[in-house]
């Protein structure tokens, strides 16, 4: 836990607060080079579900992927706007407690960070840090190393930013930090021109035998190729299957 943000770290989101660390914590951590060295890679990909140790590598890395993006957005983003404060969570300035189970435990911070000083112009510059300085980088290096598209770890990063966005929408915060943070899924480019890797990630679609509108994700997390991993709740493809999935002895 953060000292500075403690105060927002209770309640509902009382366990996003461990997800973060500063220096000063006695537990070893790696840095992101180290984090993401081949064999260390691995070694944690094994530790994590050592069943899977001969199964499809690319659905392994897309679950593992999964927890980093997970305990790394959910609480910087709740920072920001329920706090309105900037983490420092740059690819080359943070390292990594890992678990026993291979997990990140906890990413270890150089310092707290501070309050941003003058508003952030839009939700571009307020999660610059978080997506292009943290995200951009560990995507890529995954994506080349296993064979996977990159929108595949983009859709996971999507799925957890826009529940967080949800679940922070229930805090009766004042709309407008909100809003500017949805940028990032409703905008096809960046400032800067580029593409936008989150825009139109999750979406609320009509489904058959449904009343409400049903929360999909744009891209699946192939995490069925895994040989007893079932599709999620929300793949895109539960009306239709890849070709040659068997849901047979598939689970959760």
């Amino acid at each position: 836990m953060i000292p500075a943000l403690e105060p927002l770290f209770k309640g509902p989101l009382a366990p996003l607060g461990a997800w973060l660390a500063l220096d000063d914590d006695p537990r070893p951590a790696l840095s992101m080079a180290e984090y993401l060295n081949g064999d260390q890679l691995g070694d944690l990909l094994q530790r994590f579900a050592p069943q899977y140790a001969n199964a499809d590598q690319r659905g392994l890395v897309s679950l593992w992927g999964k927890y980093h993006f997970m305990r790394l957005v959910a609480p910087t983003v709740a920072a920001s706007l329920l706090m309105n404060w900037r983490l420092p969570v740059r690819f080359d300035e943070i390292a990594v407690i890992v678990g026993d189970d291979g997990l990140p435990s906890a990413f270890q911070l150089p310092h707290q960070g501070s309050v941003w000083q003058s508003p952030p112009s839009d939700g571009f510059a307020r999660f610059d840090t978080l997506f292009a300085g943290h995200l951009d980088v560990l995507i890529r290096e995954l994506a080349a190393r296993y064979k996977v598209a990159p929108k595949v770890f983009w859709s996971s990063v999507g799925h957890y930013y826009e529940w967080i966005l949800g679940e922070i929408d229930t805090l009766g915060l004042a709309p407008e930090p909100v809003a500017q943070a949805r940028q990032l899924l409703s905008e096809r480019q960046r400032p800067d021109g580029t593409r936008n890797p989150l825009y139109d990630m999750v979406r609320y679609v009509p489904r058959a035998g449904q009343s409400t509108l049903h929360r999909q994700r744009k891209h699946c997390c192939i995490r069925y190729l895994l040989p007893d991993k079932a599709l999620c709740d929300n793949c895109p493809h539960l009306d239709k299957p890849p070709a040659g999935y068997d849901p047979a002895g598939r689970s959760d």
